[in-house]
């Protein structure tokens, strides 16, 4: 199986900056696809960005802002975000499939302030 630990969420005034981390640990070798999803009070969980082999795709939202990358000596991922509003406040989740079994981690809470 696939741990996936998130942290780096915090409070932040808007235009701000925040990096998150997603440390995978457990079975990982053939993990094919990676992400971060958010989920703000009283809405459904939303896609931020999904990594696949060669391709990114963000989302809209959040395009030119965030930056996905990854340590694959450390078995981390990263979520670099930028230019942060209001709207960006949510739980962010990590996400990690493998063998067509898909995994989440806990969450790591985010609050831009106005």
């Amino acid at each position: 199986q696939v741990q996936l630990v998130e942290s780096g969420g915090g409070l932040v005034q808007a235009g701000g900056s925040l990096r998150l981390s997603c440390a995978a640990s457990g079975t990982i070798f053939s993990i094919d696809v990676m992400g971060w999803y958010r989920q703000a009070p009283g809405k459904q969980r939303e896609l931020v960005v999904i990594t696949s082999g060669g391709s990114t795709n963000y989302a809209d939202s959040v395009k030119g802002r965030f930056t996905i990358s990854r340590d694959n000596a450390k078995n981390t991922v990263y979520l670099e975000m930028n230019s942060l509003k209001p709207e960006d406040t949510a739980v962010y989740y990590c996400y990690a499939r493998r063998q067509g079994i898909g995994r989440w981690g806990r969450g790591t809470q985010v609050t831009v302030s106005s």
